[in-house]
């Protein structure tokens, strides 16, 4: 008999031991989710459409220099690399992963980026520019096509605003100056037997680009294009567990 009521001593202590401990698991599990966090996704696009095509003409266009900024979304390197300052989740866990797959498969669009990433967005944040260098490489500027910056804010709304630049690199030939005369003359006297490689500059032209602060409704897709370009963009919060 009284090894009886010790057994149940014990499986009473054993079921309130793991009833603690699953109670503590929970409560630490809410604390590591924090207030107004959320998934953030950003998928960047190009139209595939031939540049002669686009009717807005934007060469003439001033255009501001990039913010100076430490943080990256999304950056490629001339050999390829990819790399952000935001620890992102793999495309397939994107609510914007379906979207992008089915613009890739009709043929009229090629994603560029495709990035998501958890953060809290408490109100009155004020997020930094977040660097983005996309799509080709631009052999004589040294860069990408598309690049400019992302920033994300927060005062009563989630805020998002797209400043993003499509270049392309001229056929025409950059005006010769007086000095660009002088030294062709020079390059005239040099012996038939040297090779020198006179290759014109290549001026930078802006093909378009998207200028545009957009309130975000979370767990909606939200759209924001040029005639070139696009960026969609969608916010789910994630609530803590009880």
């Amino acid at each position: 008999m009284r090894n009886e009521g010790n057994r149940l001593c014990r499986l009473l202590a054993h079921t309130l031991l793991t009833a603690i401990l699953a109670t503590t698991s929970l409560a630490s599990q809410a604390q590591q989710t924090p207030d107004d966090y959320y998934r953030a996704e950003f998928v960047i696009l190009e139209r595939i459409v031939e540049p002669g095509n686009v009717s807005e003409r934007m060469v003439n266009q001033q255009v501001e220099p990039p913010v100076r900024t430490d943080k990256s979304l999304y950056r490629i390197d001339q050999n390829g690399s990819a790399s952000s300052s935001l620890k992102l989740v793999n495309r397939n866990q994107l609510h914007l992963g379906n979207a992008a797959n089915r613009l890739e498969n009709s043929g009229n669009y090629r994603v560029l980026m495709a990035a998501g990433w958890y953060e809290a967005f408490p109100p009155n944040y004020e997020g930094e520019p977040l660097r983005i260098e996309i799509g080709d490489w631009l052999t004589q500027a040294g860069q990408r096509e598309i690049e400019g910056n992302i920033t994300i804010d927060r005062q009563r709304y989630l805020h998002v605003n797209v400043h993003l630049n499509h270049w392309q690199e001229s056929k025409i030939a950059a005006p010769t100056t007086n000095e660009d005369s002088a030294t062709e003359a020079q390059n005239t006297d040099l012996a038939a037997g040297d090779e020198v490689s006179l290759q014109p500059e290549v001026p930078l032209e802006l093909l378009t680009w998207i200028r545009e602060t957009r309130r975000m409704r979370s767990e909606e897709i939200h759209f924001l294009d040029s005639p070139t370009i696009g960026v969609l963009v969608f916010f789910k919060k994630v609530e803590a567990k009880p």
